[in-house]
């Protein structure tokens, strides 16, 4: 699972995103979701989301 499919993603589950502050060096920063911003099926470059923390960023991975 790639984070690119709104389908996958769902308040709760853990990923790992890239901050729009490290979007050249592609650093990650995991957490879990709050809300999915993106409201697109698909996105090239991941589906946008919030974190329990604030932080919102593009996801990369999806942990569990």
């Amino acid at each position: 699972m790639t984070g690119k499919n709104r389908s996958e993603i769902r308040p709760g589950i853990v990923v790992e995103v890239v901050l729009k502050k490290d979007q050249r060096t592609g650093r990650r920063t995991r957490g879990k979701v709050k809300e999915v911003l993106t409201r697109s099926a698909h996105h090239p470059h991941g589906i946008k989301v919030r974190l329990q923390d604030g932080k919102i960023g593009r996801v990369q991975k999806i942990i569990g």
